[in-house]
């Protein structure tokens, strides 16, 4: 998908009036805070790259993101238009309005040091992972690795078979496919740009990604 037919399909939503604009190095970590009502997207530039991602209510952040909540709720295992983004207290975080791939996991949870070592051997042990982000990023709203819940992975493959088995396999997104949310309350997003390179989420091969934000309807 070219960006030119990635912006068209929203109508009265262009990069200029964007109320924010932010451009998230591969392999790296970002947040930002969400208004009610605001349109989030999230644009895997390049394709095939996960974006590990995280919401907390901005007002409390011991409400977050619950995937066993957001799968209850619409009875699926995956992401994608019109799924409600749930929180742990069973409230209503945001609604996905848009979805250009077709399907997101919220299962498979975030790499970090300890499952590379345990899937890819010990030589892996000290490269960086989504858990180190996450454990980063919260740090700069003064919460810890305690408050690093389960989250989305937008874009990654994650197959399951009838037996429950799950497999990451190559990425389905193309560069330019992107997911829309309607914030739903205020928010703290949170993301993990994922540094993975040990199994095929990201190409095996990490990119960047654009994260836009409008108000309201626009």
């Amino acid at each position: 998908m070219t960006m030119t037919s990635f912006i068209a399909t929203s109508v009265n939503r262009t990069v200029e009036n964007a109320v924010q604009d932010h451009f998230i190095a591969a392999e790296a970590p970002f947040s930002t805070f969400l208004k009610k009502g605001q349109i989030l997207r999230i644009e895997d530039s390049y394709g095939q790259q996960a974006v590990d991602t995280l919401f907390y209510n901005a007002a409390d952040f011991s409400e977050r993101y619950s995937s066993q909540d957001t799968m209850r709720m619409q009875g699926a295992a995956y992401i994608s238009t019109g799924t409600k983004i749930m929180s742990n207290e069973g409230r209503l975080m945001a609604t996905m309005t848009a979805d250009s791939c077709g399907r997101h996991d919220t299962s498979a949870g975030a790499c970090s040091c300890e499952s590379n070592t345990v899937r890819f051997g010990h030589g892996t042990k000290y490269l960086h992972a989504c858990r180190d982000n996450f454990v980063l990023e919260v740090s700069r709203h003064g919460m810890s690795k305690r408050d690093v819940a389960p989250n989305i992975n937008f874009f990654m493959n994650v197959p399951i078979e009838p037996d429950g088995k799950m497999t990451i396999v190559d990425g389905i997104s193309a560069p330019g496919d992107y997911v829309e949310m309607k914030a739903e309350m205020d928010l703290l997003l949170v993301i993990s740009n994922c540094p993975q390179i040990n199994n095929p989420c990201n190409g095996f091969d990490p990119t960047p990604i654009r994260v836009l934000v409008w108000d309201g309807e626009a």
